[in-house]
């Protein structure tokens, strides 16, 4: 059985239980997800 994990929802999932433990990471995970976002779509996946 091949078990493959996509990257999105782990990182989601983490970012939402940080949000909840430090409400105030909230705009760096939120600016670091966006600056991540905004590299891949012009830089592409490789």
């Amino acid at each position: 059985m091949n078990m493959t994990l996509s990257l999105a929802p782990l990182v989601s999932l983490i970012a939402g239980i940080l949000i909840l433990l430090v409400p105030r990471l909230l705009n760096y995970i939120v600016a670091i997800y966006l600056i991540i976002i905004g590299l891949i779509g012009l830089f592409g996946r490789g």
